[in-house]
């Protein structure tokens, strides 16, 4: 990596010259660098607003990159290790999305984990695709989906030869690694594509003693979320593409979805972020690895949580540990990891990414320091003290492996009923249900409904998770095929 050219950042200094120069706008957004919408201005910042523009000629245009825009994107694919990058401003939904429709069309075969993204599903909707799920295992313990074991991928490529690609997780959401090289190799071995959910990963290409990132173990395809440990400004992120992708194609892809519109200021974040990440991200992430493996420790000597890490790699389902996630189980003091979400914020005034059935997650990133870790780890202590309960082992599993009946495009463009979800066992579900954060589904369109499904949809309800997708939001009814 060329560091002298990474000191640049040409949609920045582009917009930076465009503002001094004072042009009258005669062009949308309609607010004109604020005039027009003060309000706007006093919550945001004038600077902010001012550059918040339209395309135009000096500024590049994302639909089609011919200058600064181009420019930036080469030197974030040059600081991830990618031949090719593409900045997105739909979030990583819209970079999973690129990356499934570019490998599948109506009536493809792609294999993959069924613990997704909802945004990995929500693709096969669009281009009629049939998902071939991999079933991770489940940690008997702390109740989470791992990664896919090579010998399962194998079986799969095998049984399904005519797969057009293989879709990894890397890493999961709890922060568990796959063996990713070895996946690429049998993928590529037998004609496959491989696509990588890199959206808590975008760290991984700037420390030696994390584990691999997608490029680096010859992915063909990776979704970055800049956003989330990058730096950048909320729902930008990067597709990184290797030397054997078609990039024209790509680009036609992506711009069957993305807006015309692109927004400046999450394309100047993109921008500034990749080279803060080029220029310092080892130092940073070594702190974020140091922090995170501090609060392991500390959480783990007050007993009754679990701060899990490299102790869970088995070389199977668990090949690699990204240490910057601290992943907390919670029920071995009574109380699920959406009640401990809960108390740290209306109690404490901490605000962690989620809670789930059992586990919760603080993400720790470049901008924490360590005295709110301090604060944290003490919020914990206190929480086991005053509110622990009897522990109860009751719907203790993230994950149940759905029984697949329809292809999701199948079942979501079905005739469907709105049936009280208590009879509908047996049937086949047309919509999602999730708890979000994370956004797995529990359940996804053309997978059959079950008791233990509905049991753990009520409970997770009951909770106080945040129950997404379904027509019915109460979740009194479900819609099923008819």
């Amino acid at each position: 990596m060329n560091l002298e050219k990474q000191k640049s950042a040409p949609v920045y200094e582009a917009l930076e010259r465009f503002r001094r120069q004072r042009v009258v706008p005669f062009d949308v957004p309609g607010h004109k660098r604020g005039r027009g919408n003060p309000e706007l201005v006093r919550l945001l910042g004038e600077q902010c607003v001012s550059l918040d523009v339209n395309s135009m000629k000096p500024l590049d245009n994302l639909c089609h990159p011919v200058s600064v825009i181009m420019e930036a994107e080469q030197l974030a694919a040059e600081a991830f290790g990618a031949a090719h990058a593409y900045f997105m401003v739909g979030g990583t939904t819209s970079a999973v999305q690129s990356m499934v429709l570019t490998a599948c069309k109506l009536g493809d075969k792609i294999i993959m984990p069924r613990n997704v993204h909802r945004s990995a599903i929500n693709a096969l909707v669009l281009c009629g695709a049939e998902p071939v799920y991999v079933n991770p295992d489940v940690d008997a313990h702390i109740g989470i989906a791992l990664g896919m074991e090579l010998s399962d991928v194998q079986k799969a490529i095998e049984e399904h030869p005519d797969a057009t690609a293989v879709f990894v997780n890397n890493p999961t959401y709890y922060g568990i690694c796959s063996d990713l090289r070895g996946i690429v190799k049998l993928a590529h071995a037998h004609g496959m594509m491989v696509l990588v959910d890199e959206a808590h990963g975008t760290h991984l290409s700037f420390h030696e003693e994390l584990p691999v990132s997608a490029m680096e173990a010859g992915a063909d395809m990776s979704a970055i979320s800049m956003h989330k440990s990058g730096g950048s400004l909320t729902q930008s992120s990067l597709l990184l593409l290797s030397e054997n992708v078609n990039t024209r194609y790509v680009e036609q892809v992506i711009n069957l979805t993305q807006t015309t519109s692109a927004s400046y200021l999450l394309l100047s974040s993109l921008d500034i972020s990749r080279r803060n990440l080029a220029l310092r991200g080892r130092e940073s992430f070594e702190k974020v690895r140091q922090m995170a493996e501090y609060a392991r420790g500390e959480i783990n000597s007050i007993g009754g949580y679990y701060a899990y890490g490299k102790d869970l790699v088995n070389g199977r389902s668990i090949c690699d540990y990204d240490v910057t996630k601290l992943s907390v189980y919670t029920r071995d003091i009574g109380l699920t990891g959406i009640e401990v979400y809960d108390l740290l914020r209306d109690e404490y005034d901490i605000q962690i990414e989620f809670g789930d059935i059992g586990n919760i997650l603080a993400y720790i990133s470049i901008g924490d320091r360590i005295q709110d870790i301090e604060r944290l780890v003490g919020a914990l202590e206190d929480i086991k003290r005053l509110y622990s309960k009897p522990i109860s082992k009751l719907h203790n599993a993230e994950y149940i492996t759905p029984i697949v009946a329809a292809t999701p495009q199948k079942a979501f463009y079905s005739e469907k009923a709105l049936i009280p979800i208590r009879e509908t066992p047996g049937r086949i579900c047309g919509e999602f249900v999730m708890c979000y954060p994370p956004g797995i589904p529990i359940l996804a369109p053309g997978e059959m409904v079950t008791e233990e499904i509905v049991d753990y949809i009520l409970f997770a309800k009951e909770k106080g998770c945040s129950m997404q997708g379904p027509e019915d939001g109460t979740l009194e009814r479900l819609n099923v095929l008819v």
